[in-house]
C-alpha cells in the first residue's frame, strides 16, 4: 500500500476514535458531575507494521484523558442534592468496591440509607453507609457533617487523588482507581453545598464545532483514499496499455 493511502486510513482511525469521544461527550452535557474526555494524540513509524511504509509517521490517539475541571454548581431546592466547590469526590459502595463521584444526586433508599441514583449506598467518613433516623429533612454542613433532628447522623467521606489520571471511568459518573493499591486522600478544603448540583463540564458550543470539524477532516481523508485508488487503477491501466 502507497504510503499517501497509509498515512490516510491511520488518520480516519484517529478520526473515528477522537468522534467517539466527542460524541459521548455531548451525549452527556446534561450528566450532572460528568466530566468530558480528550484524547492525547502521538506519532508511530509505519515501519514497525509495514516495512513499505519506512519513514512515514502516522498519527494514533495513544490514550484519552479525561479533564476535571469543576462544572457550574446550580441551585436546586433538595435538600438531598449536594454538589463540592473544590477538587474531590463523594465516596460511595459500588458492586466490587468504592466507587468516586461528583454527581451528588442523592436520595433515600426505602429502607432509609442514602444512596446514589444508582443505589450504591453514601459512605461515611468510617467507609459505612449513612442511615436515616427519621422522616425529618437532613441537614449538611459545608464539611460533609449530616444531622438529622438534631441528631448527628455522620459525616460524608469526602476525597480527593493527588494524580487523579491513576483514575478510570465507571459509567458516566463514577471513577476508581487502575491500581488497587491507590489510596484516596481527605479533601479538608472541600466545601459541600447543600440543595445544589454541579452539572457537567462539557461546553455543548465547544464540543459541537469540535464534532464538525472531525467530520470534515474524516471527509478529507476518506478523499483522499479514493483519488489515491483511483491514480492508482490509471497507472495500472497505462502501464498495460504500454506493455501491449
Amino acid at each position: 500500500m502507497d504510503q499517501v493511502s497509509v498515512t490516510a486510513a491511520s488518520g480516519l482511525q484517529s478520526r473515528i476514535e477522537a468522534l467517539d469521544l466527542v460524541a459521548n461527550n455531548l451525549a452527556n452535557t446534561t450528566t450532572g458531575g460528568f466530566k468530558l474526555d480528550r484524547e492525547f494524540y502521538t506519532l508511530f513509524s509505519a515501519a514497525d507494521n509495514d516495512a513499505e511504509g519506512a519513514g512515514t509517521r502516522l498519527p494514533q490517539i495513544q490514550k484519552q484523558w479525561t479533564d476535571f475541571s469543576q462544572g457550574v454548581l446550580t441551585p436546586t431546592g433538595n435538600a438531598l442534592d449536594l454538589a463540592l466547590s473544590g477538587k474531590g469526590f463523594f465516596a460511595v459502595n459500588g458492586p466490587s468496591g468504592p466507587l468516586y463521584t461528583r454527581n451528588g444526586s442523592f436520595q433515600l433508599s426505602p429502607g432509609g440509607q442514602l444512596t446514589s441514583s444508582e443505589g450504591y449506598p453514601v459512605r461515611d467518613t468510617n467507609g459505612q453507609p449513612i442511615q436515616s433516623q427519621s422522616q425529618a429533612p437532613m441537614e449538611i454542613d459545608e464539611d460533609g457533617s449530616i444531622t438529622q433532628a438534631g441528631q448527628v447522623l455522620g459525616q460524608l467521606q469526602v476525597v480527593d487523588f493527588p494524580d487523579t489520571s491513576v483514575l478510570q471511568k465507571m459509567g458516566n459518573s463514577y471513577f476508581m482507581p487502575n491500581n488497587p493499591k491507590t489510596v484516596a486522600v481527605p479533601a479538608p478544603d472541600t466545601v459541600v453545598k447543600q440543595g445544589k448540583s454541579e452539572n457537567s463540564n462539557v461546553a455543548p458550543a465547544e464540543s459541537a464545532v469540535r464534532l464538525v470539524g472531525l467530520m470534515r477532516q474524516f471527509e478529507m481523508l476518506q478523499k483522499a483514499i479514493t483519488i489515491t485508488s483511483e491514480m492508482n487503477k490509471q497507472a495500472l491501466t497505462e502501464v498495460a496499455r504500454v506493455g501491449g
